[in-house]
């Protein structure tokens, strides 16, 4: 991620901003145009962070935002661009000031490898388990405590927020989710045994236990977003409503109607 060095007399009214950008030459391009005309601030002295890129680097960037949990405004200069506005150089200041919140709680993974070492990470989008070679991986899902599939075979097995039910859940025929609803998506992948299970819609404060089966004949990995986790026992995942993170939407591109709409796509 790239970014741009602070400029004097950066702030713009009353509002600090700073400008990230990923390393395609469209998003390097823009945002040293919109340095040039609004002035920047670095990250960590923002009011507001003016994403440039895809989808991706808006992960990225709300991953690096953690600590702060500045609000983002992400532009599209890269291919997807579903979490993301409509480029525009001008009126930027307006669109911030009109711009309408979405707030994301996190997923927090707690993997334990077969070694019995932990790795704790957060997952924005969602968190991924997969088998790591030719064999099928052999699952147990315990919810809240309670064993609710004693063995799944399959490729993998993932939890996804609303935010990240368009993307790696929506792909693998996981269902799409509204904002605000309240509920996570348990959703196979490629699942052979038992065939006929397509997956759960969990409330959002459930905890999901994945018991790996088998795991030094048929090793598995847990992904939280950008995290990698090798050789997995087990995998603990929950809503972690401790952690915000604010995504700005101009009115007419708001994250609930997309993904309202998505759902009526030919």
């Amino acid at each position: 991620m790239k970014d741009l060095e602070p400029t004097a007399g950066a702030p713009v009214g009353t509002r600090s901003i700073a400008f990230v950008a990923s390393d395609a030459d469209a998003a390097r391009e823009a945002v040293e145009t919109l340095t040039r005309r609004y002035g920047a601030v670095a990250p960590d002295q923002a009011d507001v962070i003016v994403a440039l890129g895809g989808d991706g680097f808006m992960l990225e960037t709300l991953h690096k935002s953690l600590p702060r949990a500045v609000p983002i405004f992400g532009m599209n200069r890269g291919s997807v661009g579903f979490l993301m506005n409509e480029f525009r150089e001008a009126g930027l200041v307006e669109r911030l000031d009109k711009a309408m919140p979405v707030v994301l709680h996190p997923l927090r993974m707690r993997a334990t490898r077969i070694d019995g070492t932990e790795e704790e990470a957060l997952a924005i989008n969602e968190v991924s388990l997969l088998r790591e070679v030719r064999q099928a991986a052999k699952l147990r899902v315990r919810i809240n405590g309670v064993v609710r599939l004693d063995e799944l075979i399959c490729d993998g097995i993932l939890l996804s927020t609303p935010a990240g039910s368009t993307a790696y859940n929506l792909s693998v025929n996981g269902p799409i989710i509204p904002l605000g609803a309240g509920i996570m998506a348990l959703t196979p992948i490629s699942a052979f045994r038992p065939r006929r299970w397509r997956g759960a819609l969990l409330p959002h404060d459930a905890t999901v236990v994945i018991d790996i089966l088998e795991p030094a004949k048929r090793p598995v990995s847990a992904v939280a977003d950008f995290t990698e986790v090798r050789e997995v026992g087990a995998v603990e995942i929950r809503e972690d409503r401790t952690v915000n993170l604010t995504l700005l939407f101009d009115p007419d591109q708001n994250l609930a109607e997309r993904m309202l709409k998505e759902q009526f796509l030919p």
